[in-house]
């Protein structure tokens, strides 16, 4: 079976139907940021963002628990 058949099955057999309100203005906002076909694989790819945002912040916080990072300096701008 080719990979993006298997993909797409798994995709499928994930999926549930769900009834939400949602701003029309930030979907089309972010149909058009993420340059998505449809609504639903503008919510899908907003999630997938969602969910990487945490992990790599996650990821952060175990380096920084090392003591390998050290904090960024805070600098204040004129303006």
């Amino acid at each position: 079976m080719a990979k993006t058949q298997l993909t797409s099955r798994r995709a499928a057999a994930s999926r549930t139907r769900k009834n939400v309100l949602i701003d029309q203005g930030k979907l089309d906002a972010a149909k058009k940021a993420l340059g998505a076909p449809t609504e639903t694989a503008t919510i899908d790819a907003a999630l997938d963002l969602v969910v990487f945002r945490s992990e790599v912040f996650h990821a952060l916080d175990r380096v920084a628990a090392t003591g390998a990072l050290a904090p960024a300096a805070r600098t204040r701008r004129a303006g």
